[in-house]
C-alpha cells in the first residue's frame, strides 16, 4: 500500500464538508458523517479498553472487532459498499456464547465498573448502542447494509458479556444494581 496521506492537513473541510470515499463532498453534520464517526468513536473506546491489557482471549477477539469497525466505518463512507457481512456477526455470536457460558445468570442490573478495564468497556458498549442509532437514522434516510445493524447489536450484547468478564477478572465480582 502505497502512502494514502501525505499531508494530514487539506484545508478542504474549513466550509464544514468532508469527503466520503466516493468523492462525494457532504456537511460534516450529515447523518452518514455521524454514522462514520461514531463507530470511530467506538473503535477509540475499544483501543482503550485495549490499552487496559484484558486477558488474552478478549484482546484477540476485541482486535479482530477493530478491524471490523475499520471496515464497517468505511462502508459506511462509501455509500453502496458492504465489507461487513453475516459470517462477521456469527463471529461475534460464538464469542458471546463462549463468555456467556462461564458467567451466572443474570438475576439483577449490573452497575457499570467493577474495574478499570471493564469501566471502559461498559463505556464502548454505550457508545455501540450509541452508533447503531446513528447507524439506523442513516438507514432510515439512504440505502444501508443490514448487516451493519445485525453487527452493532451483537456487538453492544458482546461488549456488556465481556465487562462482565473483566469485572470478574479485574475485581472478583461485579457491582449489582440495589434499589433503594
Amino acid at each position: 500500500m502505497g502512502n494514502r496521506l501525505s499531508k494530514i492537513y487539506t484545508r478542504t473541510g474549513d466550509d464544514g464538508s468532508t469527503g466520503l470515499g466516493n468523492g462525494d463532498r457532504v456537511s460534516k453534520d450529515s447523518l452518514r458523517v455521524e454514522a462514520f464517526g461514531t463507530v470511530d468513536e467506538l473503535n477509540s473506546t475499544i483501543g482503550v479498553v485495549l490499552s487496559k491489557q484484558p486477558p488474552e482471549q478478549i484482546a484477540g477477539f476485541l482486535l479482530e472487532v477493530q478491524h471490523d469497525l475499520f471496515n464497517l466505518g468505511g462502508e459506511l463512507c462509501i455509500p453502496g459498499h458492504t465489507m461487513v457481512n453475516a459470517d462477521d456477526v456469527a463471529k461475534l455470536e460464538q464469542q458471546l456464547d463462549l463468555l456467556n457460558d462461564d458467567l451466572p445468570a443474570l438475576k439483577e442490573f449490573i452497575l457499570p465498573g467493577g474495574g478499570e478495564a471493564a469501566a471502559h468497556c461498559h463505556l464502548a458498549r454505550t457508545v455501540c448502542r450509541r452508533a447503531e442509532r446513528r447507524v439506523l437514522s442513516l438507514a432510515c434516510e439512504e440505502d444501508v447494509n443490514p448487516v451493519a445493524l445485525n453487527y452493532l447489536n451483537r456487538l453492544s450484547d458482546l461488549l456488556f458479556v465481556t465487562a462482565r468478564c473483566l469485572a470478574r477478572h479485574e475485581s472478583g465480582s461485579e457491582i449489582l444494581w440495589s434499589r433503594k
